[in-house]
């Protein structure tokens, strides 16, 4: 069988991009629920960061958790992938915007730390860029200072891990992508943590991989099982190494993908869905 992720780390990410207005109230469900770790990120464009404080405000007024009972991870986001409210002057040095963005993050989530500070994608598609090893050098200065514990990469190909380790950039504790079945669940990614001890995260697990859901035989398992196509798909994740993240905004759907964490697949049933598409 396949080794699962370290006790150490996270059981599962929930996710709160795109939803606006109900970051709040869906933050405070999702940790009501039972969820342990949170994923945000400074890019109004797609989060709403203060939403996401506003809710663990209220989990914490109510007694639910303390902030030691969470893992808070957020993201600096270059100005490409920003829009007009932005976290940091734009006119500034890379190495003060990181340290702008992780001052305005800390406001948000009021903390004096986070889990985890995450690169949130590359400046270029292609490779490791000089821009990067400057925002790197500069969220390995806040992780120094305390205001983190942990450094991740996302939205990162092979071949920038590959240069990051080439050029002796300290590798990250963390790499998110998105985890498409019909490239192999990114295999090779994911093959390049697991040599390193890095933790992968994956997102978009259901949303990219309806063909996956869909399969026949998955959810002839899953009914069988008594379980869900997705249930299936998140206990995989798990099985093979990946620190699985969902984003769903359905309280049921919060509470069965939890409850996917008690499930224990057969081997052959792990290397049939990592076979689906890939």
């Amino acid at each position: 069988m396949p080794s699962a992720l370290s006790s150490t780390t996270p059981a599962f990410l929930y996710g709160t991009a795109w939803k606006e207005a109900r970051t709040a109230s869906l933050t405070e469900l999702a940790v009501r629920t039972g969820f342990r770790a949170i994923d945000t990120a400074n890019q109004r464009r797609h989060y709403f960061e203060a939403g996401v404080g506003e809710g663990l405000a209220a989990v914490y007024r109510a007694g639910i958790v303390q902030r030691g009972d969470l893992f808070l991870q957020t993201k600096f986001t270059y100005r490409r992938g920003q829009d007009h409210r932005l976290p940091y002057d734009p006119e500034a040095s890379l190495g003060v915007q990181v340290a702008q963005s992780m001052a305005s993050s800390l406001k948000h989530l009021d903390t004096d730390s986070v889990d985890s500070y995450v690169l949130h994608g590359p400046s270029s598609n292609y490779d490791w860029t000089e821009s990067d090893s400057e925002v790197w050098e500069a969220m390995r200065k806040e992780r120094d200072a305390g205001r983190t514990r942990l450094l991740g990469v996302s939205n990162v190909s092979i071949e920038h891990l590959q240069q990051m380790a080439r050029i002796g950039c300290e590798l990250p504790a963390f790499v998110q992508n998105r985890c498409f079945a019909r490239y192999g669940w990114d295999r090779e990614v994911r093959q390049f943590c697991k040599e390193r001890s890095i933790v992968y995260q994956g997102f978009s697990l259901l949303t990219a991989n309806q063909e996956a859901v869909r399969h026949p035989p998955l959810v002839d398992i899953g009914r069988k099982l008594g379980v869900t196509p997705a249930q299936l798909i998140f206990a995989f994740a798990r099985l093979v190494g990946i620190l699985p993240l969902t984003g769903t905004t359905n309280a049921d759907h919060m509470n069965e993908d939890l409850t996917s964490l008690d499930l224990n697949l057969p081997l052959e049933l792990v290397d049939s869905i990592e076979s689906i598409a890939g």
